[in-house]
């Protein structure tokens, strides 16, 4: 009996030990898992590995260049034919204004006037609802004209003299007489003249010295300006 006391009581003191050891590791494992110590989460396990790739560039947006305005001169002429080629088209420029003559050579003319404005763009009018609408565009002007509630496209080429737009009023044996003429840069004329405001085809017209016979008589036609 007295061998067993010492033993029992370090049997004793080894289970103590060990019962303190084991609560000693319960208490750090708590402080780890809730305390101010516990390590931060590692942001790398929450979010894919590497940055985000990135979508497809946008095209960067291209601004149209601005449409540098039409050079408006000071003093031209301007002659040509209609798309459908029935009729021409004269148009002379001054200062910002603008006369203009259509004519079929036939029976049909207008004369028509009006501003030119910055950008080139023109609208001229003319007795009983007669209209043109043109845009000089470098060396020529393209548009509608409207007369006798008949709409025609027609393109005017710069011209140089004698080429360009013609007209004669005066009076002949007592009767008054108008003539309109237009010579395309090509050579070919296109008039009416009227004697008492009846129409029929206007006679050859010279050029170079604008004279023309009408009737036996001789008349000048002048070259017309706005």
């Amino acid at each position: 009996m007295k061998r067993s006391g010492p033993l029992l009581t370090l049997l004793t003191g080894l289970l103590l030990a060990l019962f303190m050891l084991s609560l000693n590791a319960t208490t750090e494992t708590g402080a780890s898992s809730y305390g101010e110590d516990a390590p931060a989460p590692d942001a790398s396990a929450s979010s894919p590995t590497g940055s985000p790739s990135a979508g497809p560039s946008a095209e960067p947006t291209r601004t149209p260049a601005a449409k540098a305005p039409a050079k408006v001169p000071a003093k031209a002429e301007y002659a040509g034919r209609t798309d459908d080629d029935t009729s021409a088209v004269s148009i002379s420029v001054r200062d910002g204004k603008a006369i203009a003559y259509y004519c079929d050579g036939r029976d049909t003319e207008s004369w028509l006037k009006g501003n030119v404005e910055e950008d080139g763009s023109m609208r001229l009018t003319g007795k009983h609802g007669a209209k043109l609408d043109g845009q000089l565009t470098g060396k020529k002007v393209r548009g509608t004209v409207d007369v006798d509630k008949e709409t025609r496209k027609f393109t005017a080429d710069k011209a140089v003299r004698p080429s360009g737009l013609y007209r004669a009023t005066t009076e002949v044996r007592g009767a008054k007489v108008d003539g309109g003429w237009i010579v395309l840069p090509d050579g070919r004329q296109v008039g009416i003249l009227k004697r008492d405001d009846e129409p029929e085809q206007a006679p050859r017209l010279d050029p170079g010295t604008g004279t023309v016979r009408v009737d036996g008589e001789t008349l000048t036609a002048r070259p017309v300006t706005p």
